[in-house]
């Protein structure tokens, strides 16, 4: 069939307009601009837009167009996403994840394995409990994780083990480090245990990895070591860096190889206005022993369907 230039122009046009709205939309295009929530009307304006203009390419073929406005609201699934709101929340306020979105964004990793057959848990006292697993696939090590928390547990499809407060940013969370090589609690350096905290996937490392990075104190008490510190990281909404302070509590529980670490911090400003004190109390309540043993086998509790590999 031959196609004239009268047809071919809409057609281009039309698969301009949609390149477009995917290459602002998809976190993985090169070209894209930087992730914004756009709210449900701009992106069924969008999407009507797009509609239209495929539309009107495929009437000059003698294809109806019923069909692609019959699915507008089905394909109103967001495919850009708000990763400070995803963050506290565990959901985006744009609504469901499209499959770009799925595609560019990766949960941070905290070394953290939860027991299979196990949930975490927080009591109306705010007590947290969790058993999480260390070492190895072959010689898996049961550990319960405990401590008290001012701020609710997070339940969202980003958390491990995390309390936090969605409008302040205050929080705390579980993270575990690799093989210690046989040393003791006092005898890691902090870069050994901020190695988890601020490689390029972690926790602070959303928008890239934090900047700015200070030790203000360190100590070790029995087999539990305090650090203190303070960094920066950057902000999407105003492409700016936010000083945080932090405390974290590390030890290397009986029988494994790993540091069991949690980790809280606040911004700055909070850390001045009631921040210090929460964090503080949190990281003191902080305790990881061995968990009680039992003939039920030792697996990785599945993440989102998947099973997890140590």
């Amino acid at each position: 069939m031959k196609i004239s230039n009268a047809t071919t122009i809409p057609l281009l046009l039309s698969t301009a307009i949609i390149c477009d709205a995917y290459s602002v939309g998809n976190p993985r295009h090169p070209t894209r601009q930087p992730l914004t929530t756009t709210s449900t009307k701009d992106r069924r304006g969008v999407l009507s837009s797009i509609s239209a203009s495929a539309a009107a390419g495929l009437l000059l073929f003698g294809v109806s167009a019923t069909p692609t406005v019959a699915h507008a609201e089905s394909a109103a699934v967001q495919d850009s996403l708000n990763v400070e709101n995803y963050l506290k929340t565990g959901m985006d306020a744009g609504g469901p994840m499209g499959v770009s979105s799925q595609a560019g964004k990766s949960r941070p990793e905290t070394g953290v394995i939860l027991r299979d057959g196990s949930d975490v848990q927080q009591d109306k006292q705010g007590n947290v409990l969790s058993e999480i697993l260390t070492g190895t696939k072959a010689k898996p090590v049961a550990v319960l994780a405990t401590f008290n928390s001012p701020w609710k547990l997070e339940t969202g499809p980003v958390f491990d083990v995390e309390c936090r407060d969605a409008k302040t940013g205050e929080g705390a969370f579980l993270a575990v480090t690799g093989d210690v090589g046989g040393k003791k609690i006092g005898d890691l350096s902090t870069a050994f245990l901020f190695e988890r905290l601020f490689r390029p996937e972690a926790r602070f490392s959303f928008y890239g990895p934090p900047t700015d990075i200070k030790v203000k104190s360190s100590r070790t008490e029995g087999n539990y070591r305090y650090v203190e510190l303070g960094f920066s990281t950057l902000s999407q909404s105003t492409n700016s860096e936010i000083p945080r302070k932090a405390l974290l509590v590390a030890t290397i529980p009986e029988g494994t190889n790993n540091a069991v670490m949690l980790v809280g911090s606040a911004s700055a400003s909070r850390w001045k206005n009631g921040g210090e004190k929460k964090v503080r109390d949190t990281i003191e309540s902080f305790r990881a022993v061995p968990a009680p043993k039992s003939s039920m086998k030792l697996r990785a509790k599945p993440r989102g369907g998947e099973p997890i590999e140590f």
